[in-house]
């Protein structure tokens, strides 16, 4: 089962997936590939696979990629090997992917593979308050790039099996624990 992640930048899908991944079992992330430059306290291979610009258009051009999107003018995408790996070895994938990412996955994977999709919400003041005081401290620039993106993302909440409101870290996380249970239980009963 894959379970989608989308919101803003900002909303906080990473923090929500690592308290997942640390409160529940047989449930892991899957990172993406993207051309940016490593940030402090990246993890090679644990959120991020970081390659140059080049080596990801050689990616796409091999079709080694389920989606990819520019974001911030950089690339992210989703590596067909990683995921079908993980896919066939059982285990509940959390993954952070923006909407367009989401609508890819769920046309390409509905038919074969459970897609759950949850989009976090966040007022447009409490994200632009979350920009500022980020561990990476994005430039304004960056913020205002990722403010921009703010009405395109909110605008394609229609397509998502859930919508939660993220004001409330410990709540969401047991909103969404409960989500991911419930999914995985209808799953089991249908096969």
């Amino acid at each position: 089962m894959l379970v989608i992640l989308s919101g803003v930048s900002g909303a906080g899908k990473n923090t929500i997936k690592e308290a997942l991944i640390k409160r529940m079992e047989n449930v892991g992330s899957l990172p993406s590939y993207t051309s940016r430059a490593k940030r402090p306290g990246d993890i090679e291979g644990k959120d991020y696979i970081f390659v140059t610009r080049e080596e990801f258009e050689k990616m796409i051009e091999n079709e080694e990629l389920y989606e990819y999107d520019i974001h911030h003018n950089e690339y992210y995408g989703t590596s067909r090997k990683l995921l079908n790996e993980k896919i066939k070895s059982g285990t509940i994938i959390v993954k952070d992917i923006d909407v367009n990412g989401t609508e890819h996955l769920k046309e390409l994977l509905g038919q074969d593979t459970k897609v759950v999709t949850i989009f976090l919400r966040v007022p447009k003041k409490e994200l632009e308050r979350r920009l500022k005081e980020r561990v990476d401290k994005p430039s304004p620039k960056e913020i205002m790039l990722r403010l921009n993106r703010f009405d395109y993302e909110e605008s394609r909440i229609g397509m998502y099996d859930y919508i939660i409101k993220n004001n409330n870290l410990e709540k969401t996380v047991s909103i969404i624990e409960t989500i991911i249970e419930n999914e995985f239980n209808l799953t089991e009963e249908e096969f």
